[in-house]
């Protein structure tokens, strides 16, 4: 484990400024200075470099720092700004994203509630109407709650009777979410607000009278954005009430560690609450009898070793989703009375299943096949029922609803086509389109493709392909890779705007589906963590060596984006195999792999990444940390690093230190720079402007980089 500490005269030395070429500007492009410590830390033995750990400071609490971010905006929003194509790029974005957005609606009590943007408003507004084809009614528009866009309307859930409706704020793009009440009948919202939420929905009580919710101590003055969050709570709120009043359900001090999800089972009758210690989806679970005033939570799940993911009951019969002896996920059921007895339900598939819900009486899962999304209906006793089928290569997300309901939503897409809702009869099995959105291009210009290729250790791994049906493969297409690979997340093929006008533009999308993520399950998780995550990179650099023999493309017009866990991807492979690339968009990286545990949620990463305080994952994990391996004297592809002032999920300090770093060992001519966006977090909540502008830049800046002129 980290032993000890030393350093000497915090900021002592500078690194000298570097210059390069502007091609846009045709100005000299001087970074700014950025200052070094001789500050090391002992990892087990090896000493540990970490010149820039004063860049780690929080940016609204550190004068230096605010000054060195400012000045590296000016140097990048300059370069960025000076870009011959970048006013018609972001000109297309505009005109591309002013269309109709509706998503699926979903009913409560007499209305149908669903999210809607005119096209271009920062943030989606909620409507209901009676019927589906009757006129809305607007309900919320967090549109008018800022000027600038920065405030969103986060989740929203319904009392039983649907009286009353609980939402939650987000401020600036901060995981800490603050949530009010609102009267729905009179669209009052009411005194109480309830703060220092995170990582927690709310669950009401069957008489409509309050909810549960889970919640953190207040943070020390200071520390909000940047302090570990522990020791979460369980409470209930009782509408009226102040949050002061708010009775405490369930709390754990001896383990601070642990977080809790409270869900009040559709009959009214349980209190289930869902234990976690990290990004892994293994789960303790309790339950409490809400009909005894005085009961105490019992335990039913009493350890970390497995899956166990609520979905419903009869009665004392509970459903979970689980991986118990069953990688790819199943269904069981355990009788409260009988806790450790299992009764499978629905047995493992050859496809991963993601998620399970009951509407309509029925069980309805998902899986993914290949990437894919496939809709399979059960039977409460396990019965094969029927397939949903979609039109193509996509996804589909949606069929939400109660036990009672007879119909469900869902919404369909691909990368060349935007989401399309669906009402889909559960009795019948029939889906009837409701609303198709009206964009400004053409679907059917656009080809849509599953291809397969092998990574080092011969792994086949899958990647989604989508370019203009014009395209030539003469090796010489700008051409975009992205890539995630982790936390059991997948990545289907989804409509992105963005990805689109980078199409249109004469370029090509490819998205290689890695190890790390959910697309087959548990094993294909596992095999991208800890000791594995070399696994990941392997994955995506075959993918880009698959591109480029497949004349796709050739390195000189071949850029890589990830955020994220995705940001590390890029910084990792960027570093180990720099001479593959012409241009990297890491965003919201995880970029030191020794420290991430000591920020906000980064100590739930270990259960993916491993830990610095374990002898053998601080090997691995300092084998590949993007911050630390970079080398002086390397030509580096270009490299725009994004990120923002308010995000704490993946704290702004990763991306500063890696910047600052890649800028002082960078020997070549391209450009290096970091974009720092104020009001934003780690990417939810963003506004529509400030989503806009972004993505101009990058795109102007890989026009640029990848030597290439936009189609359109």
């Amino acid at each position: 484990m980290l032993r000890k500490c030393r350093s000497f005269i915090p900021l002592l030395l500078t690194v000298g400024c570097v210059s390069l070429m502007n091609p846009a500007a045709a100005d000299k492009l001087t970074y700014p200075q950025s200052k070094k410590s001789l500050h090391t830390d002992d990892y087990h033995g090896t000493q540990v470099a970490d010149p820039y750990r004063w860049l780690e400071e929080d940016v609204r609490e550190s004068n230096e720092v605010e000054h060195w971010v400012e000045a590296q905006n000016k140097v990048t929003f300059g370069y960025l700004k000076a870009l011959p194509h970048r006013q018609a790029i972001e000109d297309r974005l505009t005109e591309l994203w002013n269309y109709e957005k509706i998503g699926s609606p979903f009913k409560r009590g007499d209305w149908y509630y669903f999210w809607k943007n005119d096209g271009l408003q920062n943030q989606n507004v909620l409507f209901r109407q009676r019927t589906l084809t009757s006129e809305p009614e607007l309900v919320v528009d967090p549109n008018t709650w800022s000027e600038d866009g920065t405030i969103a309307l986060g989740s929203v859930v319904f009392s039983e009777d649907a009286g009353h409706m609980a939402y939650s704020i987000q401020d600036g793009g901060s995981d800490w979410r603050t949530w009010r009440i609102m009267n729905l009948e009179t669209k009052e919202v009411l005194s109480e607000e309830l703060h220092w939420i995170k990582f927690s929905g709310v669950s009401w009580t069957n008489d409509s009278r309050g909810f549960f919710y889970s919640r953190y101590p207040a943070p020390r003055e200071g520390d909000a954005f940047q302090s570990l969050n522990k020791n979460q709570m369980v409470y209930y709120h009782r509408i009226g009430t102040q949050q002061d009043q708010d009775v405490l359900v369930y709390q754990r001090p001896d383990y601070p560690d642990w977080g809790f999800g409270a869900s009040v089972t559709e009959d009214g009758r349980y209190l289930v609450l869902t234990v976690w210690k990290g990004t892994d989806d293994n789960y303790r679970v309790l339950y409490r009898d809400l009909n005894e005033p005085y009961a105490l939570p019992i335990d039913l799940i009493d350890n970390f070793e497995n899956e166990y993911s609520f979905v419903g009951n009869d009665g004392p019969v509970f459903y979970f989703k689980t991986n118990l002896e069953a990688p790819n996920g199943r269904v069981v059921a355990i009788d409260i009375r009988e806790p450790k007895k299992r009764r499978e339900v629905i047995p493992e598939s050859e496809n991963a299943l993601s998620s399970v819900g009951i509407v309509g009486n029925v069980f309805v899962t998902e899986y993914l096949k290949d990437a894919k999304t496939q809709v399979k209906l059960y039977s409460i006793s396990g019965t094969f029922v029927r397939e949903v089928s979609f039109p193509g290569i996509g996804t589909a997300s949606g069929f939400g609803g109660k036990r009672t309901d007879t119909e469900t939503f869902y919404s369909f897409n691909s990368l060349n086509r935007p989401p399309s809702v669906y009402r889909y009869d559960i009795l019948t099995g029939e889906s009837e389109l409701i609303r198709q959105p009206k964009v400004r291009f053409n679907p059917d210009d656009y080809v849509v493709e599953q291809v397969f290729y092998q990574s080092k250790d011969g792994t086949r791994v899958p990647m989604f392909l989508s370019h203009h049906k014009d395209i030539k493969l003469d090796g010489n297409n700008p051409t975009l890779l992205y890539g995630y690979g982790g936390f059991n997340i997948s990545l289907p093929a989804r409509f992105s705007i963005s990805r689109l006008a980078w199409m249109e533009m004469g370029g090509i999308y490819a998205q290689a589906n890695l190890r790390g993520g959910g697309e087959y399950g548990k094993a294909w998780h596992k095999a991208g963590t800890k000791l594995q995550k070399q696994n990941v990179f392997d994955d995506f650099i075959a993918a880009a060596e698959w591109l480029i023999a497949k004349d796709y493309t050739n390195s000189s017009k071949l850029a890589i984006q990830g955020g994220s866990n995705g940001g590390l991807l890029i910084g990792a492979c960027m570093n180990q195999r720099p001479e593959l690339y012409a241009a990297g968009l890491p965003a919201v990286g995880v970029m030191d792999m020794l420290r991430f545990q000591k920020f906000t949620a980064g100590r739930f990463w270990v259960d993916d990444y491993g830990s610095s305080d374990n002898t053998e994952e601080f090997k691995a994990l300092y084998a590949y940390s993007p911050y630390h391996n970079l080398k002086p004297g390397t030509h580096y592809p270009a490299t725009l690093v994004t990120t923002a002032d308010t995000d704490d999920r993946v704290v702004p300090g990763h991306s500063f230190k890696y910047a600052a770093r890649l800028q002082e060992y960078h020997s070549g001519d391209n450009p290096v720079l970091i974009r720092i966006e104020t009001r934003a977090g780690h990417g939810a909540g963003k506004p529509t402007s400030k989503v806009i502008e972004e993505i101009a830049d990058q795109w102007a800046f890989l026009v640029e980089t990848l030597d290439f002129t936009p189609k359109k």
